[in-house]
């Protein structure tokens, strides 16, 4: 490919004029973007990067990656992106966000790695879902989560042309249900493996070894040691950061991703397929991941050969976390519970899962003793249908129906300290409706709860895992519109 034809493609690139113009034409300027065209013209960039990838034609790959870097519409998207995800209102050290329609043009015509220096991160801690443990975040300024998407969008291409088929966590359209179905088809039939090592990598944002990141990633050196050795600050103190890609930025998760990429062909030729099947299966959802084995003493194998692939990186496996399970006996995953039953494979929500929930919903209800009864079912409806949707491929019939009896005793305890002096009839008639399906509804003239068991069982719609999100947009397209429609709501 000549070197003419490439220039053909880089975007109207920013000219000294528009660096002058007044607030007022930067408001009009943002106001007017055609996002369709600049989305298409990136996603076009990032298409002939993942067929330069599959090409193994890596100076291509390089060339590529410059002219998405320096483009006028990946940068207009990266502002975007850092503009309107949920840490918008969040600022770095410097206290700057971008707000304004000409605060974000302004972002996108400083946009530059030339000369790049990345400010420390902002040391937070938040908590960990259902644990009283805190995890630490490192929050980048504006301006350096902007560079960081800038990048992102050059090296996902190449991630996702690269990556393990059977890999699901942090990667564009797949998801934990995709993840859950990969096991089932893994572990449901009558000859599959009995045996499943569960894997936990220990700390892995936090301990990736940075030169194998400089060496192995395909990206700018500069740009992302810039990001690597940023350091964070916590109690007005500058920290270093030796290892470790901090969680909070966005191309962490890509970085992550990459590290732990191979483990999936690392077993796959030392434990190649006899027939149809095979006994060794993998799968794995961010630094979480199984695989099946024919035997105890496979699984003990994978499990060091898993250790040494890791050691490499700076990474390894946490002791307590990592456990080689019988699947009679049965393994949490992702939420779920896997579980053989007299031959027959069930996945159902896990304990730790429905108790995390319902522990939310009696928060929510002991908060609201003051809310009317609207506000109330305003609140649990996102709660429940949020956890109900999550569980709605697997078998999850009987824990809905647990769930409402559950949910209609705490509601019944918040109406009766509400009106003590009153009887159950009022109370009943006051706050539950009678319908034809159903006898106790909590429900008012303008709203009404919806309760776990009103959710349909449906199952997944299968993924084909060899098909890329760069490469196979109408199949994703197709396959996002399904799900959509099925759960009646956005994916």
């Amino acid at each position: 490919m000549k070197g003419g034809k490439l220039l053909n493609v880089s975007h109207s690139m920013i000219s000294s004029q528009d660096k002058k113009l007044t607030d007022a034409q930067l408001r009009q300027k943002w106001k007017t973007i055609d996002w369709h065209k600049v989305e298409k013209s990136v996603n076009k960039l990032q298409t002939r990067i993942a067929k330069a990838v599959l090409q193994n034609k890596w100076n291509l790959v390089k060339r590529l990656q410059h002219l998405l870097t320096h483009s006028y519409s990946a940068k207009l998207l990266a502002v975007r992106r850092v503009t309107q995800n949920k840490g918008k209102r969040t600022s770095g050290i410097d206290e700057e966000i971008w707000i304004t329609p000409s605060s974000k043009m302004k972002a996108v015509l400083s946009l530059t790695g030339k000369g790049y220096k990345a400010k420390p991160l902002k040391r937070v801690f938040i908590n960990k879902p259902g644990k009283n443990k805190k995890r630490p975040l490192g929050i980048p300024t504006m301006y350096d989560r902007a560079i960081q998407f800038l990048y992102a969008l050059a090296l996902e291409p190449i991630a996702e042309t690269t990556s393990d088929l059977r890999s699901f966590g942090f990667r564009k359209h797949r998801s934990t249900k995709d993840a859950c179905q990969q096991i089932f088809l893994c572990l449901s039939k009558k000859n599959s493996a009995q045996w499943v090592l569960e894997g936990d990598i220990k700390g892995c944002f936090d301990n990736i070894n940075h030169q194998w990141l400089l060496t192995n990633i395909p990206i700018d050196k500069s740009i992302v040691s810039q990001f690597l050795k940023a350091g964070f600050i916590y109690k007005r103190h500058l920290n270093p950061t030796k290892a470790g890609t901090p969680q909070g930025g966005p191309i962490s998760p890509i970085l992550a991703n990459m590290t732990l990429d191979g483990i999936e062909k690392l077993l796959m030729t030392n434990y190649p397929k006899c027939g149809k099947s095979s006994k060794v299966n993998f799968t794995r959802y961010a630094d979480d991941f199984i695989v099946t084995a024919n035997s105890e003493e496979t699984a003990q194998e994978i499990r060091d050969m898993i250790i040494d692939f890791l050691k490499e990186r700076g990474l390894e496996v946490s002791d307590d976390k990592t456990l080689i399970t019988n699947i009679n006996e049965g393994f949490d995953f992702l939420g779920w519970n896997f579980r053989k039953y007299n031959g027959k494979l069930l996945i159902k929500p896990s304990k730790k899962s429905i108790k995390r929930f319902t522990e939310t919903i009696s928060q929510t209800i002991r908060k609201g003793m003051a809310w009317s009864q609207d506000v109330l079912i305003a609140k649990l409806n996102p709660i429940v249908r949020g956890w109900t949707n999550y569980h709605n491929s697997v078998v999850s019939s009987e824990v809905f129906q647990i769930l409402d009896h559950r949910i209609w005793e705490m509601l019944w305890r918040w109406a009766k300290r509400r009106h003590p002096n009153k009887s159950k009839d009022w109370i009943v008639n006051k706050y539950w409706k009678r319908s034809s399906s159903r006898r106790w509804n909590f429900r008012t003239e303008i709203n009404g709860l919806q309760l776990p068991s009103n959710t349909r069982i449906y199952r997944h719609i299968p993924l084909k895992l060899q098909m890329n999100p760069v490469l196979d947009r109408d199949y994703f397209r197709e396959r996002r519109n399904k799900l959509s429609s099925r759960n009646g709501h956005s994916i």
